[in-house]
């Protein structure tokens, strides 16, 4: 099966040309929307037209251009692309890579995550209703089909709804197009931004990091240091660029990302050029939701540039939706967040659906639409919670630096040079918190607030759990070995199966012998103990045995990759078939079966659901986190299901959660006169 996946991830990481179109539709989807917003927003925060002057444009485009060098380029494809597990990029697969330095890091992997999260809700929300806004007001065969802010509104509703509705049903279908048609948007940006360029040349100076330097400080820029908000959005994509590595590969991000770079660049560039000529048209100061991104394209060409604008939001959205669903499911496997309910659509590896998460995305993004009203507002929210995940990705990158042995000097100014950057980006987008970013923030929060209750409360558990509650398996060999071959108690199941965690090879929680021995003797002829190890490389599938000299108790450790299903049952039955072949455990052939000369006898698996046990003896706020996560529990998919044990013979036991050192309450015996001296409760 490693062999298998290996084959695969080299396929997919193959440099083609049909990769490079893929990598055009699957990475770039998000920051290849920016310039519907971008320049828009820069205008904007300045007074609109009318108020800026050509020093001001030149500054501006400088900003964008060395953003997206700095940024973009430096950061992210020469340096973060190489910090890759296994071909597979983003924030967790980061994180995997460098977590054993030290038990903080998993901090600010769960701050990063939760905000490219939170960030993700507003995009699908924001690039649409951008996109929609440029129909307002334009003729279709001389009708207006819509010509108020509130038509806009529901048409991005309607969108919204239709694309996070087929995502259950896979996208591969739509996939398939997605490259193609962000490969003619991109040509089409490119195109018409070097038609306007054309037209003054001159703009070109804005290469200078000279004209960037100055507009911050330059009394034309009525925003002072407070543009790099706007001027970010130029460069929000970035992060979603390094996650989805693993999807195309390292050679195809840097073949494709030069030709996507200047495109971009000319077409704000050619903006740039169409509002200096067009500044003083009074005209333009009484258009409502002005862009010059629709206005600088001619009329003839408008509806089209809009058409086209759509699709690439929609294609934007869609990258966003599926780099939250493997977002999410890196999460879980990293026990960040609780299991869900995860669904393979197609056979196409990578391809996952999360309803629970669909559904969230889908009314938040209905929630941003109807609260913001319109895409002006909604960039106010925009960009603040990526630059906290920029931020943690440089914390992260830093140590992987380290990690790798790389000279102190160049780690340490990498850490240096961009988190200073990133931190004035990070300020400038900060006062856009009472104008939007305050709702991004609560997003944020709220995921970061789950993260931390389910991850803090795992590790409290593990650490609190009274250690004369762990048993070890060598001090009951003999009794399963008796209880085995006893006659007197009927057969239960050929294969008895555990969930659960093994220490120090052989010690496992005495909850799980009593199951076996006291609360209902269960005679099985093989005792199963399995351990699901989550690696940090994404798809290793590797697994050892350890029988204690025996032939009937087996402790399996699984090792799956991050991005590994879990689908235990199938596993188990390719290592008794392992073990059978080379001696280690007896055939078990069946009588009655459909299956001819079938050697592999029944399985129960037995699932051990815990409850909080008034007896716990921690802290209050360590037992409110214990408490509030086993109420997550209810919400996550159930043990069976994750394990891929739905159609597996399963049995739930309920059993008590103690944690803390239990003081035990010596009863003192009382004779008959002792206890007739006792004095009476009086009756109220």
């Amino acid at each position: 099966m490693a062999s298998g996946l290996t084959a695969n991830k080299k396929l997919r990481h193959k440099i083609t040309a049909a990769a490079l179109l893929v990598t055009l539709g699957v990475v770039y989807g998000d920051i290849g929307t920016s310039p519907l917003y971008v320049m828009k927003s820069i205008v904007a925060g300045n007074g609109g037209m009318g108020h800026f002057d050509t020093d001001f444009l030149v500054g501006s485009v400088s900003l964008i251009f060395w953003t997206l060098l700095i940024i973009t380029t430096v950061k992210y494809v020469l340096i973060a692309l190489r910090a890759d597990n296994n071909g597979e990029g983003g924030i967790f697969a980061l994180y995997t890579l460098v977590r054993q330095r030290a038990r903080w890091l998993v901090l600010p992997a769960m701050v990063g995550g939760a905000a490219l999260l939170a960030d993700g809700m507003l995009t699908p929300a924001v690039t649409v209703t951008t996109a929609i806004e440029g129909l307002k007001g334009v003729h279709i065969n001389g009708n207006i089909l819509i010509d108020n802010q509130q038509q806009v509104i529901w048409v991005t509703i309607l969108i919204i709804t239709f694309l996070f509705f087929i995502q259950r049903f896979g996208t591969d279908l739509i996939g398939k197009a997605f490259g193609p048609i962000m490969f003619v948007w991109f040509t089409f940006l490119g195109v018409a931004g070097f038609i306007a360029l054309s037209k003054d040349w001159s703009m070109l100076r804005a290469l200078n990091p000279y004209y960037a330097l100055h507009l911050l400080v330059s009394p034309d820029n009525k925003m002072g240091l407070f543009i790099l908000g706007s001027i970010f959005l130029a460069t929000t994509g970035a992060e979603a660029l390094y996650s989805d590595m693993g999807h195309v590969g390292r050679g195809n991000i840097y073949l494709s990302w030069p030709y996507v770079n200047i495109c971009l660049v000319l077409n704000y560039f050619g903006q740039a050029v169409w509002l200096d000529q067009n500044s003083k048209v009074t005209v333009f100061n009484k258009i409502t939701d002005f862009n010059p991104f629709f206005q600088m394209l001619p009329e003839s060409i408008r509806l089209g540039a809009i058409i086209l604008a759509t699709l690439a939001a929609i294609i934007a959205s869609q990258a966003l939706i599926s780099g939250s669903y493997t977002l999410v499911s890196e999460a879980i496997k990293l026990r960040f967040l609780p299991r869900l309910h995860i669904i393979y659509p197609t056979r196409l590896k990578g391809q996952l659906y999360i309803p629970v998460v669909n559904t969230i995305l889908w009314l938040a993004c209905l929630a941003i639409i109807g609260y913001f009203k319109t895409s002006a507002e909604m960039e106010g929210a925009y960009g603040l919670a990526i630059t906290i995940t920029m931020l943690m990705t440089t914390l992260l990158l830093y140590q992987y630096l380290r990690s790798r042995h790389a000279p102190a000097v160049i780690a340490i100014g990498t850490l240096i040079f961009f988190s200073a950057i990133e931190t004035v980006f990070f300020i400038s987008s900060a006062v856009k918190f009472l104008h939007g970013g305050y709702v991004t923030a609560m997003i944020a929060f709220i995921i970061l607030a789950v993260m931390y209750v389910w991850q803090y409360g795992g590790r409290i558990r593990d650490d609190n759990t009274y250690r004369a509650e762990m048993a070890s398996l060598f001090a009951y060999k003999n009794q399963l070995s008796e209880l085995r071959n006893d006659p007197d108690y009927p057969t239960y199941t050929t294969n008895l199966v555990y969930m659960t965690q093994i220490a120090n090879d052989h010690y496992i929680k005495k909850e799980i012998l009593y199951s076996i021995l006291d609360k209902r003797p269960k005679r099985a002829r093989v005792y199963w103990f399995v351990t699901v190890n989550v690696t940090d490389e994404p798809y290793t599938a590797e697994y050892t045995t350890d029988t204690y000299g025996t032939d009937y108790m087996v402790n399996v450790q699984l090792y799956l990759g991050f991005r590994m299903e879990q689908q235990v049952n199938v596993f188990l039955r390719q290592i008794v078939n392992d073990m059978m072949r080379e001696g280690e455990l007896p055939t078990q052939p069946q009588k009655y079966t459909t299956i001819p000369d079938r050697q592999v006898g029944d399985w129960t698996f037995v699932l051990l659901h815990e409850e909080l046990s008034p007896q716990t003896q921690i802290k209050g706020f360590q037992k409110a986190i214990i408490q509030a996560r086993l109420r997550l529990q209810h919400i996550a998919v159930s043990p069976a299901q994750w394990f891929g044990l739905e159609y597996a013979d399963t049995i739930d036991e309920t059993v008590p959660l103690v944690l803390g050192k239990i003081p035990i309450t010596k009863l003192n015996r009382l004779t008959r006169s002792q206890a007739e001296a006792q004095p009476e409760d009086e009756d109220d």
